[in-house]
């Protein structure tokens, strides 16, 4: 089977452009559409609509591509078996991590991990705990940070308890308080993630059956930071995201207290894969060894 169209068009769907595909892949444009045209044709259907802002999935596209991501996936592991058979270290492992894991342990963990594997190709993309989900589910990664218990049918290793804290602005009438009552977010204007992505905050507040007076909402954890320092309003945060800042902000413990459950995740089809097993041994490790006080 010439398994190279299907990496074509995983490239395209990746990068939503054929040029940047032609770029990746080391080809032209007009050779990425020829073997786009070709799988259409192959197919019977179209895979792809084509527009100035560049190219996406349609409908018949998206029910192929789990099959087209999971075909990529095994002849990945096939090539990375047979390489452990002769000796060689060789292979990709994809990563997907959100913003805590992926500033504060994964720079360490591929440190390691390429001096005793150089060969071995990392690959990390960063987003939130719905994107990291996502990705896990549609195979676009092998291994996936998750929030413990997570969304998705998986197999998942605990590997942190990270506390949970607030944050407040400078001046503010609880700054002077030893914790912050959890309670008095349903007054203060309360400043969140996303609904898909914000499972830290929600599980601290429904647990104490407590309802948020949300006044903002984005998808970027830094970005509440800023607004907290501005005045904006109150948060709540990891205390991993926090570690080694220096923001214009009043952290405190919570009462009750919260926390949240760092996860590593693979799918069955990973676990079959020498490079990414073996990487997931020194997350493991490394998480361990920061927690003795590496």
């Amino acid at each position: 089977m010439n398994i190279s169209k299907y990496e074509t068009l995983a490239k395209v769907v990746e990068l939503g452009s054929l040029t940047k595909a032609a770029e990746a892949l080391g080809c032209t444009q007009s050779a990425v559409s020829h073997t786009i045209n070709n799988l259409e044709a192959e197919f019977g259907f179209a895979v792809l609509t084509r527009s100035r802002a560049g190219v996406k999935l349609t409908g018949d596209g998206e029910r192929i591509m789990p099959s087209v991501r999971g075909m990529l996936n095994y002849e990945e592991q096939l090539r990375q078996t047979v390489s452990a058979i002769r000796g060689l270290d060789f292979g990709t492992v994809r990563i997907g991590a959100f913003t805590s894991v992926a500033v504060h342990w994964l720079p360490g963990v591929i440190k390691e991990f390429q001096r005793d594997y150089p060969n071995v190709d990392i690959k990390l993309l960063n987003g939130d705990y719905y994107d990291v989900e996502r990705w896990i589910e549609e195979g676009s990664v092998d291994l996936g940070f998750v929030n413990v218990p997570a969304g998705i049918r998986c197999e998942c290793v605990p590997l942190m308890e990270d506390r949970l804290l607030a944050i407040l602005p400078h001046g503010h009438k609880f700054e002077s308080y030893p914790k912050f009552p959890l309670v008095e977010c349903e007054t203060e204007a309360f400043i969140t993630l996303l609904e898909e992505s914000n499972h830290d905050a929600n599980r601290a507040l429904a647990a104490a059956g407590i309802k948020p007076n949300i006044r903002f909402s984005t998808k970027d954890d830094y970005a509440i930071i800023a607004m907290v320092e501005k005045g904006l309003g109150i948060s709540i945060m990891p205390e991993l995201l926090l570690k080694g800042r220096h923001d214009d902000v009043v952290v405190k413990e919570l009462v009750p207290p919260s926390k949240r459950v760092i996860g590593l995740a693979m799918t069955e089809t990973s676990k079959n894969s020498p490079a990414t097993r073996r990487f997931a041994d020194y997350i493991i490790e490394w998480v361990k060894a920061s927690a003795n006080g590496r």
